[in-house]
């Protein structure tokens, strides 16, 4: 890596600078897009009418001092050079063109970071870009993250799994748009003026889901009197085990979107379904990644247990009780495996302590998982009305709906003549509550949740200290 001498006063120089984040040009790339932020709109355009909104020569000196930071700190990474040149230049354009909607399609066709996947390699973001999971509109942010690549990840990508666009990466520094639950980095929230024809990458960083995963378990883990296996102890006590848990079941899931028996667009892009098929569809990829890593332990593979055990309780502890009760769809794909696991006695609720059979685990998870493979495999033959109620049917096996859902009273109960996408409408925002378990656990965990906001390894053992 390219090592910057930083020049103080007129002779005076300090050690060679290889971190971004520890180049003094950080910092005021940071204040800056900091400053911007605020004057955005929605849609990243400024609106230089509106109350509290700078005049245009303040704007354009802002985003002078953020190309001027970008050019300090690009010479520390000669990999991205055309990508920090496309920047530049994007950023120049919006200033010229009055702080209109942003445009920076150049400079996201010139980042190319799956290309040069290398365990440790920095890179230096700047987009107007929502965060998903945080801030929703589309404001400039800032971020130096690394790569995560091991060369055991590799090997498998390059033998078992192959997605060439999955970056894992990890947080260095970022803007205010991170500062939230947002734990990945996606080409299609960025501002452009057209979407390519297809994405070439795709970032999640592993080390906010590491510590956000370790920080509820434990509180769970203590709130329902678990008594935790000793590998599963050690593995929650451990960032670096969590994360590549993390990086290798994320790499698992998201290839999984396009594998196996699927309907017709598994992403379900640009249509409007009831939120269980939503659900379904993120539960089916992480009990693949289940699936998968039951295999991988049986191959060696030492990461393999961590990711089971890390599906299980972040899919049973975290997920049904984060975010809010409307059309929560990662939130029911987690209600739905604990009471899939329940009520095959893998998971018992027994003398207020929580018990689970580690041993049959794996059987019956894997049972779960036939179930959604099986529904997919009958879709392809099925109207998209009929599915959507099979679908329905899976779910409200295990899971109790609303009492007042029309869906749950069956066809009769709805105006078939409309299409599809209108009785979507009849869906309630919470058509499979909480049950009485969970209702009480969201309480006593509500506080720990919203503590990860923001989280990153850092940060989680800085506390912990």
């Amino acid at each position: 890596m390219t090592e910057i001498l930083v020049q103080v006063g007129s002779e005076e120089r300090v050690p060679p600078v290889t971190r971004v984040v520890e180049h003094p040009a950080w910092p005021v790339l940071k204040d800056a897009v900091e400053r911007i932020r605020p004057w955005q709109v929605k849609d990243g355009s400024i609106d230089f009418a509106a109350e509290g909104a700078p005049d245009r020569a303040e704007a354009e000196y802002a985003v002078r001092r953020v190309t001027g930071a970008v050019e300090e700190l690009s010479p520390l990474l000669a990999h991205d050079a055309a990508y920090h040149a496309a920047l530049v230049g994007d950023l120049e354009q919006w200033a010229a063109d009055g702080f209109q909607v942003p445009d920076f399609l150049d400079s996201l066709l010139a980042f190319q970071p799956a290309a040069n996947r290398r365990d440790g390699l920095q890179h230096l973001v700047v987009f107007p870009m929502y965060t998903q999971n945080g801030n929703p509109d589309r404001n400039l942010e800032a971020v130096v993250l690394r790569m995560v690549w091991p060369d055991w990840l590799a090997e498998l990508e390059a033998t078992r799994y192959d997605n060439p666009l999955f970056c894992g990466i990890t947080f260095e520094d970022f803007t205010s748009g991170y500062d939230t639950n947002s734990a990945v980095l996606f080409p299609e929230t960025i501002a452009v003026r057209q979407a390519p024809e297809r994405f070439s990458w795709g970032g999640i960083f592993c080390d906010r889901e590491a510590a956000r995963f370790r920080r509820v378990t434990e509180a769970a883990v203590d709130i329902l009197g678990m008594e935790l296996p000793e590998d599963i102890a050690t593995m929650v006590d451990d960032q670096k085990r969590c994360e590549e848990a993390f990086v290798l079941w994320d790499m698992v899931h998201d290839r999984t979107h396009s594998h196996g028996d699927l309907p017709f667009d598994p992403f379900m892009i640009k249509q409007r379904q009831p939120f269980w098929m939503y659900g379904l569809e993120e539960l089916r990829c992480d009990l693949t990644a289940f699936k998968e890593a039951v295999r991988l332990e049986a191959d060696g593979v030492p990461q393999a247990r961590d990711v089971q055990y890390a599906v299980l309780c972040d899919r049973m502890f975290r997920f049904p009780v984060t975010g809010e009760r409307v059309r929560n769809y990662d939130g029911l794909g987690g209600q739905l495996l604990f009471a899939y696991l329940h009520q095959h006695d893998v998971v018992r609720w027994t003398d207020n302590k929580l018990h689970i059979d580690w041993r049959r685990a794996p059987e019956v998870t894997n049972q779960l998982c036939a179930e959604i493979e099986d529904l997919y495999r009958a879709g392809i033959d099925r109207p998209k009305l009929v599915h959507w109620f099979k679908a329905y049917e899976l779910v409200a096996t295990y899971l109790a709906p609303h009492p007042g859902s029309r869906w749950a009273k069956g066809p009769d109960a709805l105006d078939l003549s409309q299409p599809p996408r209108k009785l979507v409408d009849d869906v309630l925002p919470d058509e499979f509550p909480l049950s009485m378990f969970y209702e009480a656990l969201s309480k006593k965990l509500k506080n720990v949740i919203a503590s990860t906001k923001g989280i990153t390894a850092e940060s989680a053992e800085r506390i912990a200290a």
